[in-house]
């Protein structure tokens, strides 16, 4: 995904309360899930942003470092106490790569997604498989496609309304990939932002971490280990590379 699409408008606001732009969420649950499969290891965050996770997660005594993409966002999170001792590879995450190895990688909020072809996804686990140590996990947060909740014919959905921002997802079915339209109201002045993503089903993501040596160790519907059933909206997936047989 080009940088442009997290240049300095969207990284300006990215940080405010409201799920439209950020998922802005309690990341207590969150870290605190990535901690405990980090244990005495290090993380590497695909998609580091501006620290909304990396920040808490290298409080806890977890060595984290990022990649991304965009040079606006990693400023932002530079600024924030901490963000300094942070180190960052700038790049896409689907091929990046940086010195060393991990005992944990995640990607959190949809991030996946930010890839907008399956080849590029399918290079990603690629990617953090040859990080992880032995062992190691590999965390994605990431909605459940909502196709069934579309009503017949439509490929509309909105999953924001409010006085001040409203949100509608773009569905092509066919090449499973979709828009995501923001219309920020203020005033008499309306600013638009539109991302492009592919969405992607869990037992695809299952077959892309197969292809890159990955095993599934465990999928919930949340931060708090929540069942995942037939209802579920998103789901946290943990897949693990093999162990050291020596």
């Amino acid at each position: 995904m080009p940088e442009d699409y997290f240049g300095e408008r969207v990284a300006a606001r990215y940080d405010e309360p409201g799920p439209e732009l950020s998922g802005t969420q309690d990341v207590g649950p969150v870290v605190d899930f990535l901690a405990e499969l980090a244990g005495d290891g290090a993380a590497l965050e695909l998609g580091i942003g501006t620290g909304r996770i990396a920040l808490p997660l290298a409080q806890r005594g977890v060595p984290v470092h990022g990649i991304d993409l965009s040079h606006a966002m990693v400023e932002r999170m530079r600024a924030k106490p901490g963000g300094a001792e942070i180190g960052v590879t700038m790049g896409d995450f689907a091929t990046t790569t940086v010195d060393g190895t991990f005992s944990l990688a995640y990607l959190v909020f949809n991030t996946i997604m930010n890839l907008t072809t399956q080849d590029e996804q399918v290079a990603c686990f690629q990617n953090v498989a040859s990080h992880l140590q032995p062992g190691g996990c590999f965390v994605i947060e990431v909605g459940v496609p909502d196709l069934q909740r579309l009503p017949p014919g439509e490929t509309f959905q909105p999953f924001h309304i409010s006085s001040t921002r409203l949100g509608f997802d773009e569905y092509d079915v066919a090449a499973q990939g979709l828009i995501s339209h923001h219309y920020l109201l203020d005033g008499d002045t309306t600013e638009v932002v539109s991302m492009p993503f592919r969405y992607v089903w869990p037992a695809e993501l299952d077959l892309m971490a197969r292809i890159a040596g990955m095993t599934l160790r465990e999928r919930s519907s949340g931060w708090q280990r929540e069942p995942f059933t037939s209802e579920s909206r998103q789901h946290v997936s943990v897949w693990e590379t093999p162990a050291s047989t020596r």
